[in-house]
């Protein structure tokens, strides 16, 4: 008569039983990586911006139009024609100037800027907030800290921008000695991040 294993569980058993725990174990494993990843997307989704909801299934352009906090920024992008660029695979980082930001500009700055014939000069200031590539807060505080306490940016219009951390936040110094700071980091897009600024950075 054979004699029973441990427990009274034959080879086989056991072998079946040590095969459902593992592939309990991974299923277990899989689907918490599914929650985590649904998790963080739908963080990225949530973020608010001028009253509307920032879809990261969306690009850069068509997540602008819906806030009501960048009107002026949307018109210029129009008139520098910047949208298809915008629109484009990018990734792009956009450190996007409020309403409030362009208003605080000298009285007529904007309507000036906004003329066909200023469309060279107004091209050179709406891509001095455009950078190459996807740096999000975490990136961007890791390029200042590895600086230790300052990163230089190069910006897609040519120019370069002096990034800093004050507190909890980001500021931008631009070639002229004006200062923004990121009130809204991290609005992810389709293709790239978008990080909302108080200031409007003017190149020299």
């Amino acid at each position: 008569m054979r004699q029973p294993t441990s427990f009274g569980w034959s080879s086989t058993s056991k072998e079946y039983f040590m095969t459902s725990i593992q592939t309990a174990r991974k299923l277990a494993l899989i689907g918490l990586a599914i929650a985590t990843s649904a998790t963080s997307v739908a963080a990225m989704a949530d973020v608010m911006v001028g009253g509307a909801p920032m879809l990261v299934s969306k690009d850069i352009i068509d997540n602008a139009i819906n806030s009501k906090d960048h009107t002026t920024l949307v018109t210029a992008v129009k008139a520098a024609g910047l949208v298809d660029t915008l629109k484009g695979p990018g990734p792009f980082t956009v450190f996007a100037p409020t309403n409030a930001a362009f208003d605080a500009l000298p009285a007529g700055t904007v309507d000036a800027l906004l003329k066909p014939e200023s469309k060279p000069k107004l091209t050179t200031v709406l891509t001095y907030h455009v950078v190459a590539g996807k740096w999000d807060a975490a990136a961007l505080t890791k390029m200042i800290k590895d600086g230790k306490g300052m990163a230089k940016i190069n910006t897609v219009s040519g120019g370069t921008l002096l990034a800093k951390s004050s507190g909890s936040k980001i500021t931008l110094t631009d070639e002229n000695g004006g200062m923004a700071a990121v009130t809204i980091p991290d609005v992810y897009q389709s293709n790239g991040v978008i990080h909302v600024i108080d200031k409007v950075l003017l190149p020299k």
